[in-house]
């Protein structure tokens, strides 16, 4: 199919498949869209499908990026802003998916060394950003936390996080700590809802896969350890009555719907082993 009729209609077809119960929203980390686009979104997938959203980089950055390298140019005026998030980010996204938001995700992006030396200044951020956002959110779709910087993982803010009702979002790249290590922040955040995004395989950089992986229709790096640990956490959650978000990039082991496979198949083992 060519790229446009996959723009148009490739969603439509991929939430038809049993497995494919959610999708990542990642361009809205780029740029925010409207409701009326999130309803457009929306009107192609049945009742049962859920949305992550990623909530825009305007908001979860501290620093305006050069948009060829990525280097940090000057402070962003909307960082951890509670105004900018519900304006751009949650109203949207409420309005416009519904019951069918299943996450609203804060990926913040590696920070610069003066906020991480003043923890306190952060955290108060933080917390005004929650006491926004999360009374906002349907009762049934989560607010969430990614990071970008293991520096960032500490037990003070898997605390804060519990504290305020924000899950802690298991993202997978490789920049950060591998599934088992944040399957423990994870946990530490308290009882819930698992989610996790696996972004990129360890020891890749995202233009290395797509360069040497393209066009993602085998696995090229099988990681049968960390569907293995995913597993793990997904059916811990199901048996506690909590519900369980993964989504998968191409560039965590060559091809997102192979993945998705296996990892149905090691749930499918978990669950048997525990029965």
């Amino acid at each position: 199919y060519s790229e446009s009729d996959l723009s148009r209609h490739g969603l439509a077809a991929y939430a038809r498949h049993p497995l494919l119960r959610t999708v990542s929203l990642d361009r809205t980390f780029y740029r925010a869209i409207d409701a009326a686009t999130f309803a457009k979104l929306a009107r192609q997938t049945p009742d049962d499908f859920r949305f992550v959203v990623k909530a825009p980089a305007e908001i979860t950055d501290a620093v305006l990026r050069a948009p060829d390298s990525g280097a940090p140019l000057q402070d962003t005026p909307f960082f951890l802003d509670p105004r900018r998030a519900l304006a751009t980010a949650v109203q949207p996204a409420v309005e416009g998916l519904g019951d069918k938001l299943g996450a609203l995700v804060f990926q913040i992006s590696p920070l610069p060394a003066a906020w991480l030396r003043n923890s306190n200044a952060l955290l108060d951020r933080f917390s005004a950003l929650w006491r926004a956002v999360v009374p906002a959110m349907p009762a049934t779709a989560l607010t969430a936390v990614e990071l970008r910087d293991a520096r960032m993982l500490t037990p003070r803010l898997t605390a804060h996080l519990a504290e305020h009702g924000v899950r802690y979002c298991v993202g997978l790249h490789d920049r950060m700590p591998p599934a088992a290590g944040q399957m423990q922040a994870a946990l530490a955040a308290g009882p819930g809802d698992f989610i996790c995004r696996w972004n990129l395989h360890q020891g890749l950089r995202y233009n290395q896969a797509k360069a040497q992986w393209a066009p993602f229709d085998r696995l090229q790096a099988p990681d049968v350890e960390t569907r293995e640990a995913l597993a793990r956490a997904v059916v811990a959650a199901l048996a506690d009555g909590h519900r369980a978000f993964v989504t998968i990039n191409n560039k965590a082991e060559g091809s997102a719907p192979l993945s998705v496979i296996e990892l149905a198949k090691a749930i499918l083992r978990e669950a048997g082993a525990r029965a």
